[in-house]
């Protein structure tokens, strides 16, 4: 079940993994590909690594606050813009304080289901360049399809778009962020001992990691890459996207109710919906099909059910699914 990260054999799996990631997420050659345990210790590496006291952060769920009150733990100063939760953000009417160092991001808010407009992230990077922009996908990875030179640090773990066991997170960074991550350092900012941005670059370049990562997630996130390539990221975005319309369709002309109100804003890889009438029962109708589905999440969690759309869910099995929710309206 592993083997050794020291040596020919990791080196070389080290390679093919980031040689993979950057040719089916487009990844400059520019940018640091960082492997750690979590979504959520990128969090913390990011916060440690490029803000020496102000972060701010686009809050609209449980993960995005989480961010927040990671920057609070490290004895930051965080700011917040707050909406409610099943809303996104006006953009258009949110000015960037001045001391922000960092604006970070929740891409897709899973535990509310709101993804927000790539188009606006740009336009914030655009409007404020000297502000680095941190970016969390993890669960709309790989379907999100990310320009690089308009966001700083990007981030994911494996559980959800790659359908693999929990236990590694993936950060990508650019040269600039790499570049206050140093400048921080030689203000004798603490910055993360041997998972700062400089020790986790010292051992990339001799493709390794400083401690003994997770091998096996590592050697099936390398494999399951390849599939993707051989199936085609095109492809692939375009299943989630026929699905998500599908899946749509079902609940908006039933006894369903989205949280997430306004379309544009509404993932297309969680979705979540409530029955107006008892969600254990379409809970309970949906395990006896075998078909197990999340709760709500956080306040969510007795309210709202959530359902994944990734691509480690068969056609078939989300073909399932449809099936029994339409069964279950017909009864």
């Amino acid at each position: 079940m592993s083997k050794s990260h020291r040596g020919e054999w990791f080196q070389a799996l080290f390679s093919d993994l980031t040689s993979g990631l950057r040719k089916l997420l487009k990844i400059p050659i520019s940018h640091h590909i960082f492997f750690v345990s979590s979504g959520t210790e990128c969090m913390e590496r990011i916060i440690e690594n490029t803000v020496a006291k102000y972060s701010l952060h686009f809050v609209n769920g449980a993960f995005s606050k989480r961010f927040y009150k990671t920057a609070k733990d490290l004895g930051k100063s965080p700011q917040n813009i707050e909406v409610p939760l099943g809303k996104s953000f006006d953009f258009n009417k949110i000015k960037i304080p001045k001391n922000s160092e960092l604006i970070c991001l929740t891409h897709n808010e899973t535990s509310t289901g709101v993804m927000l407009s790539l188009h606006e992230v740009y336009k914030l990077k655009r409007k404020y360049p000297e502000k680095l922009i941190a970016l969390d996908v993890v669960s709309s990875i790989p379907y999100v399809d990310v320009d690089y030179d308009l966001v700083d640090m990007v981030f994911f773990s494996v559980q959800k778009g790659f359908g693999l066991p929990a236990g590694l997170g993936v950060m990508i960074v650019s040269p600039e962020a790499f570049k206050k991550s140093s400048l921080l350092k030689t203000k004798a900012v603490v910055t993360g001992s041997y998972h700062s941005f400089a020790d986790l670059s010292k051992y990339e370049s001799r493709k390794e990691t400083p401690e003994t990562p997770n091998v096996l997630d590592m050697f099936l996130l390398c494999n399951v890459i390849k599939d993707m390539q051989k199936i085609g990221i095109k492809k692939i975005r375009k299943l989630i996207d026929n699905r998500s319309k599908l899946l749509e369709k079902t609940v908006e002309s039933s006894q369903f109710s989205y949280l997430v109100k306004d379309g544009r804003f509404r993932s297309k890889t969680i979705h979540v919906f409530r029955d107006k009438k008892d969600n254990s029962q379409l809970m309970q109708f949906l395990e006896k099909k075998h078909l197990i589905v999340s709760r709500g999440y956080g306040e969510l969690k007795e309210s709202f059910i959530r359902l994944g759309n990734f691509p480690a869910h068969s056609d078939s099995q989300f073909r399932s699914l449809i099936s029994a929710l339409n069964e279950y309206l017909k009864r």
